[in-house]
Order: C-alpha cells, then sequence, then structure tokens
C-alpha cells in the first residue's frame, strides 16, 4: 500500500491514462493518482469511471472549455495551499486537443511543481499502425466543424508533405470522408477504429475507396486518420529516401592545361553567352550575333545584314539590301526589265542601288 505524502508543498501530475484497454494503466499513473487530493478531469461522471476502473475514490474538480478561466484560479490558489492534483482527460493523454492548456500556463507562470507521467495516447497508436512514414508527421487536431472550415483545413492539409493524423466525433466520420474524397480522393489513408480494445478494427485504402465503403453505414465507433503526405514526399518516402534528392553536378572548378577555361564545358540550350577562345566555336541556332574572321562564313537564312568583301557575293531572297556596282545593274522576275538611263529614276551610290521601290 502506497502512502499519502504528507509535506506541504503542491504539485500537479499531469497524467495519461488508458484510450480503452484498462490494462493500460501504468504503475506509474496508478500511484500519483492515489497520493494526490483531488483528481481534475473534463467531465465529472467519466472521470469517476475512470477512478472506478482502479477502485479509487477521490474528489473530482472539473475543467473543460466551459468553466477554464474562472476555476483556474481556484485550483491553483489550492496548490500554493500544499494540496497536489491530477489532472486526466476523458481517456488518452491530457491536453492533446484537450482543454487545460489554459491552467497549465498558468501554474508555469506561478512556478508550480508539475510532473508528467506519460501514457498510451491514440494518436501515435493509430501513426505505427498505418504504416505511414513516422520520421516526421503533422498532429492536425480536429478540422473545422462547418461545411467552408472543414474544406478549407483539409485544402490546407492535403498540401502538407508530412503524414498527416486528424482526429473527429464519431458521427462526423462520414462528414469528413465526403469531404476528402471531393479534395484528394487518391489519397491513401488509413482509419483505426476502437484502438486498443479487444474489438478494435483497421481500415486502408484511398479516401475514395473508404468513403465508399462507409457512407452507407451509421459509425458510432471512436476513430483516427491518418494519411499520406503529397505526392512528391510519397515517392521519396517509397525508395526510403526521407529527403529530396542531391542531385551531382559535374566538377567545373578544374582549369585546363593551359591555366584558363573549364576542362569540359556543358551543353546550353537557347541563348548562350559563354565566352570561347580562338578554338572551335559551337553551332548555335536563331540569331547568331557572333563576330568571324576571315575564314569561311557559314550560311545564314532569312535576313542577313552582314558585310561581305569584293568576293563572290551570295543570292539573297525577299528584300535585297545589298550594294550593287554602278556597272552591274540586277535582273528581276515578273517579266519586267529595268532600264537605266542618264536619269533613272532610282538614285544609286557609287556602289549600286540603296532601295528599290516599283512604280507603276
Amino acid at each position: 500500500m502506497i502512502e499519502e505524502n504528507k509535506d506541504k508543498s503542491g504539485k500537479i501530475y499531469i497524467v495519461s491514462t488508458p484510450i480503452g484497454n484498462k490494462d493500460d494503466f501504468t504503475v506509474r499513473a496508478l500511484n500519483s493518482l492515489k497520493r494526490c487530493d483531488f483528481v481534475i478531469c473534463e467531465e465529472i461522471k467519466i472521470g469517476a469511471i475512470t477512478l472506478k476502473n482502479i477502485n479509487l475514490t477521490k474528489e473530482l474538480v472539473p475543467l473543460n472549455e466551459h468553466n477554464e478561466v474562472e476555476t483556474t484560479r481556484e485550483i491553483i490558489d489550492r496548490i500554493k495551499k500544499g494540496e497536489k492534483a491530477c489532472l486526466i482527460s476523458d481517456d488518452g493523454t491530457p491536453l492533446i486537443a484537450d482543454p487545460g492548456n489554459h491552467f497549465i500556463k498558468v501554474a508555469l507562470d506561478e512556478g508550480l511543481d508539475i510532473e508528467v507521467v506519460p501514457g498510451v495516447t491514440s494518436i501515435l497508436t493509430a501513426l505505427v499502425r498505418s504504416g505511414f512514414a513516422t520520421h516526421e508527421f503533422v498532429f492536425a487536431g480536429f478540422p473545422g466543424r462547418k461545411t467552408e472550415d472543414r474544406f478549407s483545413d483539409i485544402r490546407r492539409l492535403s498540401k502538407e508533405s508530412r503524414t498527416v493524423i486528424l482526429l473527429e466525433t464519431p458521427y462526423r466520420l462520414i462528414s469528413l470522408l465526403e469531404t476528402m474524397f471531393k479534395i484528394i480522393p487518391n489519397r491513401r489513408a488509413y482509419i483505426g477504429m476502437n484502438l486498443t480494445f479487444p474489438y478494435e478494427t483497421h481500415h486502408y485504402g484511398t479516401f475514395e475507396q473508404l468513403y465508399e465503403k462507409f457512407k452507407d453505414y451509421d459509425l458510432k465507433s471512436e476513430f483516427v486518420v491518418c494519411f499520406e503526405g503529397s505526392e512528391f514526399n510519397r515517392i521519396q518516402r517509397e525508395e526510403g529516401r526521407s529527403e529530396r534528392p542531391n542531385f551531382q553536378r559535374p566538377d567545373y572548378s578544374k582549369k585546363d592545361d593551359q591555366g584558363s577555361g573549364y576542362q569540359s564545358r556543358r551543353k546550353y540550350e537557347g541563348d548562350d553567352r559563354r565566352k570561347f577562345g580562338d578554338g572551335d566555336r559551337p553551332k548555335f541556332g536563331g540569331d547568331d550575333r557572333r563576330k568571324f574572321g576571315d575564314g569561311d562564313r557559314p550560311k545564314f537564312g532569312g535576313d542577313d545584314r552582314r558585310k561581305f568583301g569584293d568576293g563572290d557575293r551570295p543570292k539573297f531572297g525577299g528584300d535585297d539590301r545589298r550594294k550593287f556596282e554602278s556597272d552591274d545593274k540586277p535582273n528581276y522576275g515578273g517579266g519586267e526589265k529595268k532600264k537605266y538611263g542618264n536619269n533613272p529614276k532610282r538614285k544609286f551610290g557609287s556602289g549600286g542601288p540603296s532601295r528599290f521601290k516599283k512604280r507603276k
């Protein structure tokens, strides 16, 4: 039999309780409940059942979303006077999607002694049973109750790269699955029902498959929903990589024998503005603005405005603005021959006509 602690220093125990299976009470949790002066719980009725399961009778003080602010001060005053209190939830680990955060914040501000007694939690129970990635995950709590809020929450979570865990009340399972089906129908998911009970069940599939499976049933079971992260990260996890791939790039830091330039150059597409030495030049597509020496010149299509010397001149189609010698006049097709007299209609420079305009 555990003796009561007789010292006058107050203390708060945050005690985890079973989520279904009564055998999940830890020895430490039992001892903490036995030595405390009163138990803080969400609801008196459920708190009494929890204590009855371990054959214990204690004063129960309700603390929930309806009275947390005003009740917190009363509890803090009692603990300051030397009393010990155990904070429990309806089941599982307190403070996770449960009332009590305001109470603990005030207790920390007051410098009170707090001891956490860990135990079972439905969140981690579902996560490890899901088979999804566990190195990173997000507990998103309860989605919004209103339809528009629920859709907004699920759209946001659908972009999450980590495994997502959701809680919801039993009678909202179908509404939740319907929302999931409309937003991410092909996302793989897991639903754990009545976890830790002898009759617990486990359901896997896409949200489309799970919605079709349960939509015609009136379910009242406690459940936890887990679903995989976004597609890219799902593939990464299947390949055994926990991080984004590290692409290897070639080493361009080494110099060639002359001490300049790269040993090997990468190939570029599009507009290539790299500077090359006197060696061979690569071929470029599109608008080529490179300057060439006196060697052979490449052929160009389209509008060619290069300046040529006295050698042979290429033939051009379309609008030809080349300069011609005064004694060398071009012939034009179309059956029309141009006459050039002493007073030609077109002005020619020393090199020939600068522009041709057909006159009628």
